[in-house]
């Protein structure tokens, strides 16, 4: 046994790994939720949405290409804002992934049921989390070529629904030569059918599609070349969210009503159904099974990963930091597996609302950690100042992400829906709280304060 994760990552991998993680089940079956929401204005929420996080991913990415080590923005919060910030950041984000890993599952489940509807959905998520399990007990280059080609398919899929709905749109394609037009964005209700509160609440929502993004600076501890590739694959954050959510949500909401988008499932699925390419449908709910598979994979990936980071801390076991030959966290890896099995649980018990029920809980995790990740690159820029690879802007930039990210927080509390999200979020935090006094974690994390952390 080896007591460090490896680098082999090549910038492939780690692009499309980025890449993969906009686009998961938060695009291809969170958006209905949103949709439902906001109706077109939701490409407002989007586009605003996707500025604010590529402020938090400049702001992480210059720390990962300064120092890029296992942990991320959880050993970034322990360094900057004290060993205390660093230990709820961590165990907040574990606690996310598993979430989100859940949450991925449930969505594997629900489309596996478009084509065997006889069987249960626990059995599909099950079997999921057996798989993605195995690919991560691998060397870390096996994940990392497996989550390239999950993204590989995504994307393709995406670029071709997008320009299929454009020939509809314009040159009529599937609708017998007669263009659709863009008046579906405008027909139902206006741009704002719900008003301007109902684009604001669906912000949560679009916090959760966004969520996951910041694996970049998970990954950037097994980076083979992370001066190279961390700045490379923050840089496209802002074009791919444009590309693959404000255009395909545009292309979807502009050939069918938006207010009868998910009453059938996935919208990707009903658009290339109206396309009048039937045989599709069963390609399309492919790929978005492989969407699913695939942040699944990232999910297990970044919550193994840190536990094992915060092994290295004493705060989390010291049996999870043990490393294979192949570099990879087995224990830490089987833990978050068996955690993701309550998943499974879950689905046997409410096989209807798990996915809604987790999207709206784990909205206040991810806010939590982006809010770290801002607040500890505040206390970096005053220690080092601007590196080779800057936030632009600061310190604004970073106050007006802050306030937008406070603003969500207080959507939460608004909604009597998304509400719970704070309630279990808090009491997520006071029960680690908890457990760092009594369990004397501050004193360990003390002793080690010799070493490099």
């Amino acid at each position: 046994m080896t007591q460090h994760l490896q680098r082999r990552l090549t910038p492939r991998h780690i692009t499309f790994m980025a890449l993969g993680m906009a686009i998961g089940a938060g695009l291809f079956l969170g958006s209905a939720n949103a949709i439902n929401l906001a109706g077109p204005s939701v490409l407002f929420a989007y586009l605003f949405g996707g500025a604010m996080i590529f402020i938090i991913m400049r702001a992480l990415g210059e720390m990962a290409e300064h120092d890029p080590v296992a942990g991320s923005f959880s050993t970034y919060a322990h360094r900057y804002l004290g060993p205390f910030a660093g230990y709820l950041t961590g165990w907040n984000y574990w606690i996310l992934m598993v979430g989100v890993g859940m949450a991925e599952s449930t969505a594997v489940g629900i489309y596996m049921r478009q084509w065997f509807p006889e069987l249960p959905q626990w059995i599909w998520v099950f079997g999921s989390v057996a798989m993605i399990g195995g690919l991560n007990l691998m060397a870390v280059k096996v994940y990392g070529e497996m989550e390239f080609w999950f993204t590989l398919i995504k994307v393709v899929t995406v670029v071709l629904m997008i320009l299929g709905g454009a020939g509809m749109i314009w040159l009529g394609w599937g609708n017998g030569g007669q263009p659709v037009g863009l008046a579906n964005l405008w027909s139902h209700g206006g741009w704002f059918p719900h008003g301007f509160t109902g684009m604001v609440l669906a912000l949560p929502v679009v916090v959760f599609a966004f969520g996951g993004i910041e694996t970049i600076g998970m990954a950037a501890g097994e980076a083979a070349q992370p001066e190279r590739t961390i700045p490379r694959a923050v840089n496209s954050v802002l074009w791919r969210i444009l590309i693959f959510y404000v255009g395909a949500l545009f292309v979807i909401m502009a050939i069918y009503p938006w207010d009868q988008l998910g009453t059938q499932g996935s919208p990707f699925v009903t658009t290339f159904g109206k396309l009048g390419i039937p045989q599709a449908a069963g390609l399309i709910n492919f790929v978005v099974i492989t969407a699913a598979l695939s942040g699944f994979n990232s999910t297990t990936f970044s919550g193994s990963r840190m536990l094992y980071s915060l092994s290295t801390k004493a705060q989390a076991p010291a049996f999870l930091g043990q490393v294979s030959e192949h570099g990879v966290p087995v224990r830490a890896v089987l833990v978050t597996l068996a955690c993701l099995v309550f998943g499974v649980v879950l689905n046997y018990l409410l096989p209807e609302r798990i996915f809604a029920m987790m999207m709206s809980i784990l909205a206040f995790n991810t806010v939590w950690t982006w809010m770290m990740v801002l607040i500890a690159h505040y206390s970096f820029r005053r220690r080092h100042g601007a590196t080779a690879f800057p936030l632009r802007a600061w310190p604004l930039t970073s106050v007006v992400c802050l306030l937008f990210l406070a603003f969500v927080l207080f959507m939460l509390g608004y909604s009597a829906d998304t509400r719970v999200a704070l309630y279990v979020g808090a009491g997520w935090v006071v029960l680690l709280s908890l457990a760092y006094r009594l369990l004397g974690i501050g004193a360990r994390m003390r002793a080690l304060e010799p070493r490099a952390i």
